[in-house]
């Protein structure tokens, strides 16, 4: 199998290798692609060096799966082409989300809607990812009417230069900046640009996708997204409302057996989600549940997980092990 990374040397990117290494995913040629300027380096990728090759030449070598990490743009102009070749990409930013001819997947949701006619599937956004892994089994159990998010997000999710932003003020260097404002003793209510509604992209994001992937367009959910300084992942408080009420009890037993969910949730022993915890893990923590006892039927939870693994990386490439499994993908 012919596995091109596309923006293997970014932030997302390089983790994506790490992940495609663990998982043992079976790679025989490993095509590594990114801008010009790095044509021509290498990769270490399992012990063995790759050189970095630009897109044109990775389209020619017809790689069976392409994955995505190199912004909407790159996306939307080489993805076709990937798939005009016979390649499946996987594509990791927010380019073909919300195209209706476009699968928009988190494996344990919904990988079933996929078939070998599917060229070019969605990723979604990773505070999207780690929000539906929780809320998804509790609506078919429960039935969501509205949910109410605020996002903690990592300053990894903006990229290397926001991490040097950090960096940089930590150590009271004047530097490049990621951000308009400093991100280091501060919190930006700004992720992604503003919209005509008042609302970032990123919380668009988080209002639509979920109801993309989980398949009911009824979900009524509004969001306000904040970064923060923190390296290791994303948190989230969300306030749920349900149709039907609930037990306490038998929430947390369902979030404890749904696979890649890990409860962590007893205040007497101070264990809820943290993102030093999440950091470098493919599992969403959840916790800090209870109910909102202001209106019945409605719940409160704080979810975190790791935005370049589950977020980014780890489901893209669960979506190719997915495709390979069911034969979705045939060898070029």
């Amino acid at each position: 199998m012919k596995v091109a990374v596309v923006g293997a040397t970014g932030m997302v990117g390089n983790v994506m290798l790490k992940v495609l290494a663990e998982r043992n995913f079976p790679i025989t040629e490993l095509i590594p692609v990114a801008s010009e300027k790095s044509v021509g380096k290498e990769v270490n990728y399992q012990g063995k060096n790759y050189k970095i090759v630009d897109m044109q030449t990775a389209v020619d070598m017809k790689p069976e799966i392409a994955i995505f990490s190199a912004g909407g743009g790159t996306s939307l102009e080489w993805a076709p082409k990937f798939a005009a070749a016979g390649t499946t990409v996987i594509d990791n930013s927010s380019a073909w989300r919300m195209n209706p001819n476009n699968k928009l997947v988190v494996p344990e949701i919904n990988a079933h809607v996929l078939t070998a006619a599917d060229k070019i599937i969605a990723n979604p956004n990773c505070s999207t990812i780690q929000m539906v892994m929780v809320l998804n089994p509790l609506h078919k159990k429960y039935k969501i009417k509205r949910v109410i998010v605020s996002t903690y997000q990592s300053i990894t999710g903006t990229g290397v230069k926001a991490v040097e932003q950090l960096k940089n003020e930590q150590a009271g260097i004047k530097g490049e900046m990621a951000y308009p404002y400093p991100i280091d003793k501060n919190c930006l209510p700004q992720c992604d640009v503003f919209t005509e509604n008042g609302y970032t992209k990123e919380e668009m994001k988080l209002v639509n996708e979920p109801k993309k992937i989980m398949g009911d367009d009824s979900l009524r959910i509004t969001a306000t997204a904040v970064r923060v300084p923190v390296v290791g992942g994303h948190s989230e408080t969300v306030n749920v409302e349900f149709e039907n009420d609930f037990d306490l009890a038998e929430v947390r037993k369902i979030l404890h057996e749904t696979s890649g969910v890990t409860l962590q949730d007893n205040p007497d022993s101070h264990t809820y989600p943290m993102p030093i915890y999440a950091a470098d893990k493919d599992d969403v923590f959840v916790g800090r549940i209870r109910r909102d006892e202001s209106q019945p039927n409605t719940l409160n939870m704080w979810i975190v997980a790791d935005n370049l693994r589950k977020g980014a990386a780890t489901n893209a490439v669960q979506i190719g092990e997915y495709l390979i499994k069911n034969k979705l993908v045939v060898k070029l």
